[in-house]
């Protein structure tokens, strides 16, 4: 499945346009156009993407991302991290919160 197919579909699902919330509901990363395995967790860690990574994901879907309304702007740190790890093995993050 295409990634774009797969991100409109869940919005359409959970209806995330309906919902004002704390993070962006949605693709959080893009990752491969090309989404064939998806490994789903409720908060995005460490050893959820190392797990993604293992089993060759193209995506990720939690409840929890990695972009909060009152974070910091800076990519320092964890979140640098994370997000480095996603890019380098081309991993798709989708979230969705309050949806």
């Amino acid at each position: 499945m295409q990634r774009n197919e797969l991100v409109k579909y869940l919005n359409q699902l959970f209806q995330a346009d309906k919902f004002k919330d704390y993070c962006p509901n949605g693709l959080q990363i893009e990752g491969t156009a090309e989404i064939n395995k998806i490994v789903c967790g409720v908060s995005l860690s460490q050893e959820l993407i190392d797990y993604a990574i293992s089993q060759n994901a193209d995506a990720i879907i939690v409840h929890h991302g990695i972009f909060w309304n009152k974070d910091a702007y800076q990519i320092t740190g964890i979140k640098y991290q994370r997000i480095a790890k996603l890019i380098k093995h081309d991993i798709n993050l989708i979230a969705y919160h309050l949806p």
